[in-house]
């Protein structure tokens, strides 16, 4: 797979344009990326604005892999939920289509391996054999899938809030010491199995009354490129 951070262009939904609401952000973002001469583009036919959870995986330089983008968080609200074949034919993009449903936000990868939280098997219960989920996963991705535990109050279930990696061995991830003991043993496990190094650094979740779903605050989320 290829690194976020050997990557050069940066995708952005259209809507960030269109809708009032966005404009100023939108501003903000586009007067970075323009400061460091990094290429951006805005795409079409999209229904929101957090497009890396809809839009193909890239494994290699001419090779995008797209998962099924139905994640239970938006049964309620279709009016959210992409087409992900549409968005592609739409911005002439050409990916292998998956029907395995997968979320973007919930893969982050290094060249010859993937991480993704096990939300990918509440999302797939049409597979009731977890080793053919993940051997199929292997094969469209084409490196080692590693599984970790989810963070049960983050309606997303995504692991592109919790680590990233620095290189093929070291990842960077919310303090662990700050996390819940479920999710601090479970992830410890796979690092010493996986003979991964963590580096933690501190968090903070930060509360708005009377809005639990928000999604400000200061962890391990962040765009990377190259």
């Amino acid at each position: 797979m290829i690194p976020n951070k050997d990557t050069n262009t940066v995708y952005l939904s259209k809507l960030l344009l269109s809708d009032k609401r966005f404009e100023a952000n939108c501003g903000a973002l586009t007067k970075i990326l323009n400061k460091h001469a990094i290429p951006y583009e805005f795409l079409d036919a999209t229904k929101d604005i957090w497009c890396r959870d809809y839009m193909p995986i890239q494994i290699d330089v001419n090779k995008l892999v797209q998962f099924r983008f139905e994640p239970s968080y938006l049964k309620d609200y279709q009016e959210l939920q992409s087409d992900p074949k549409v968005v592609c034919a739409a911005n002439n993009i050409h990916p292998q289509f998956s029907t395995i449903n997968l979320d973007g936000g919930n893969v982050v990868q290094w060249r010859d391996k993937a991480i993704i939280s096990d939300r990918i098997f509440d999302e797939n219960p049409e597979y009731t054999n977890k080793s053919k989920l993940i051997s199929d996963l292997v094969k469209l991705l084409d490196v080692e899938v590693i599984i970790v535990p989810q963070i049960k109050s983050d309606m997303t279930g995504h692991v592109d809030g919790m680590l990233r990696f620095v290189d093929g061995n070291t990842v960077l991830g919310n303090d662990r010491a700050m996390e819940n003991k479920y999710w601090r043993q479970g992830i410890n496990k796979v690092l010493k199995e996986k003979n991964i190094d963590y580096i933690d650094i501190p968090f903070l979740d930060h509360k708005i009354k009377n809005n639990s779903i928000h999604s400000i605050g200061c962890y391990v989320n962040y765009l990377e490129v190259g």
